[in-house]
């Protein structure tokens, strides 16, 4: 398809096949090992593509599968046009392609533009300060024992490096070997786009754009709020040329396709999303939901528990403010811990809760994102040592706080860990009951230990089983197909005050859904208004077998109860 001309049917729908489309989002490092060496590779997703055909999904989202050093897990680049050895080649990314396509999904890549590795070849060239390159990133003179402002990386200690050899300092606002490209310098747009434009040319449908409301940094570099968590973030969010730079990107590269587009922003606020969809970026994803749990005054350090009315109005605000960009709708991604252990129950109530929480994804305004095995109910590990974890983040902040003496180890900070590390989301995914979960052969090691509840948790018998979870979220996928309401419909919160029920009416011309999630242990009863109760309506979809017939006035609902009813 070209063209970026709205499609309108059936009144005034905006029927862009991204808005329509459910996005799963595969990890290519943990999702399926084809050689036994421990490591997902693109042979790999070939082998198992049908399973995501099967599941109903509409768009693969691939993660970074460009040549890297592997530091941030491949979100330090050293080359944008060469896949890495440990993926496969490029012949295999194109067996990939094309499999997708000939089953009618469509695949988008991880768009990682506001840094580069230190091994590009880019950054090697800008250690020269007489080249052309030198200032295609941040380098900055000062005295070595002073960094140049404040600002802090977000794998925490100060986002400046001191580089001996060319006598400067030079940014990075995350690992100290993904240095920040600098957008100011016209050539480093033109190499982007350029890049981006070969990729279009490949045949992928769109990108996924990492932190891109980071790229334009302030001139000057001055100091940023010293209470924030991510000291800077004032500064270096939506900075001044950051319309100017995605207005150029939508001019020379996006205006023309049919593509999807995702950035993630940073500190964004439905105003500002609008404005980014007015330079051209379909959907941005936000944070409100996923720094509920961070205290106010510890981020990252400290779990806080935070009441549902939280969730639902984090959630409200991106359902009705906005009103031109369209919601990421996500729970988890591979920045986040698990879905269900962090928003459900993984012991006791995991299979409801996951079910619970796939309808909430999948009934809400907007384009949903599922994780990589959330279709199974994959819980966090339970890690026991720093040396089992990659995370550049965790083990950054906390051998950082070893050193400066404020904790003793890991064993201090295990169960924030066991909480917050992004592996959580990266651990293998477990397909079978066989050792090391089917994911990779019996005797090789895989590069994240696999979850030892994966002798019951997993693909097979999850597709065995026709109440499983993964059997939910096909139902769920179907029914968000079959219903425009439940793509294009108005959101329209009900019980909005309710301590454990989250219940939500869709609303598109004539027609209605109603979706009650009883977010507790225990058993709850509701009242539900006038305006709700339907003998009419129809219970198409719950996790309990026994939720049938229409909306009733007085709705008792078991623990992680979910129901979706159409009218």
């Amino acid at each position: 398809m070209t063209g970026r001309a709205t499609l309108v049917a059936d009144g005034d729908l905006d029927r862009r096949w991204w808005k329509e489309a459910v996005v799963y989002q595969v990890y290519p490092r943990s999702f399926a090992d084809s050689d036994g060496d421990g490591v997902g590779d693109l042979p790999g997703i070939l082998d198992r593509v049908d399973h995501l055909a099967d599941l109903g999904v509409d768009v693969i989202w691939l993660n970074p599968v460009y040549e890297s050093p592997q530091v941030d897990a491949g979100y330090d680049i050293s080359d944008y046009r060469a896949i890495d050895d440990e993926y496969g080649t490029m012949a295999d990314w194109d067996a990939l392609r094309d499999a997708v396509h000939d089953r009618g999904m469509r695949l988008v890549m991880d768009l990682v533009v506001n840094h580069t590795s230190d091994e590009h070849e880019w950054f090697r060239r800008s250690r020269d300060p007489d080249s052309d390159y030198h200032d295609w990133y941040h380098w900055i003179e000062g005295d070595p024992g002073e960094p140049p402002n404040n600002w802090t990386s977000g794998f925490g200690g100060s986002a400046w490096s001191y580089d001996d050899d060319v006598g400067k300092w030079y940014l990075h606002l995350f690992d100290e070997k993904q240095p920040d490209l600098n957008w100011r310098n016209p050539d480093v747009r033109d190499a982007v786009f350029d890049m981006m434009n070969w990729w279009f040319d490949r045949g992928i449908d769109g990108f996924r754009m990492d932190v891109i409301n980071l790229i334009s940094k302030p001139e000057g570099y001055p100091d940023g709020d010293p209470d924030e968590d991510w000291v800077g973030v004032d500064r270096f969010t939506e900075g001044p040329h950051i319309h100017e730079y995605l207005r150029e990107m939508d001019e020379r590269v996006l205006a023309d396709r049919d593509a999807l587009t995702v950035g993630e922003c940073i500190a964004v606020d439905p105003g500002e999303a609008d404005r980014y969809a007015a330079d051209g970026l379909g959907m941005a994803i936000n944070f409100d939901h996923v720094t509920l749990d961070h205290d106010e005054e510890e981020g990252w350090w400290t779990v806080r528990e935070f009441p549902l009315a939280e969730l639902k109005a984090a959630f409200g605000r991106w359902q009705t403010e906005p009103e031109r960009a369209w919601p990421a709708v996500y729970l988890g991604n591979h920045d986040q811990p698990r879905m269900v252990s962090r928003f459900g129950d993984d012991g006791a109530f995991r299979e409801e809760s996951a079910k619970l929480l796939a309808t909430l994804l999948l009934t809400l305004r907007g384009t949903p994102f599922v994780l990589q095995g959330d279709e199974i109910g994959m819980t966090n590990y339970p890690w026991e040592s720093l040396e089992e974890i990659r995370d550049a983040d965790a083990t950054n902040r906390v051998r950082e706080a070893i050193a400066a003496g404020e904790i003793t180890g890991f064993e201090e900070v295990r169960d924030l860990i066991r909480y917050r590390c992004r592996d959580n989301a990266r651990t293998p995914v477990q397909w079978s009951d066989d050792p090391n979960g089917g994911f990779t052969d019996p005797d090789a090691e895989p590069w994240l230990p696999v979850n030892p509840n994966s002798d019951e948790v997993n693909v097979a018998a999850a597709r065995e089983d026709p109440d499983s979870i993964w059997h939910h979220y096909r139902e769920l996928i179907d029914l968000r197909g079959e219903h425009d309401v439940l793509v294009h419909g108005d959101y329209e919160p009900v019980l909005p005050d309710h301590e454990t029920v989250w219940a939500y009416e869709r609303r598109l011309g004539g027609d209605r859904a109603f979706v009650a999630l009883n977010w507790s242990t225990e058993p709850t009863t509701v009242r539900l208004p006038g305006r709700v109760r339907s003998e009419d309506a129809t219970c198409l979809v719950s996790n309990y077998p026994d939720a049938t017939g229409g909306i009733p006035g007085r709705a008792e609902l078991a623990p992680y109860e979910a129901r979706v009813y159409l009218d």
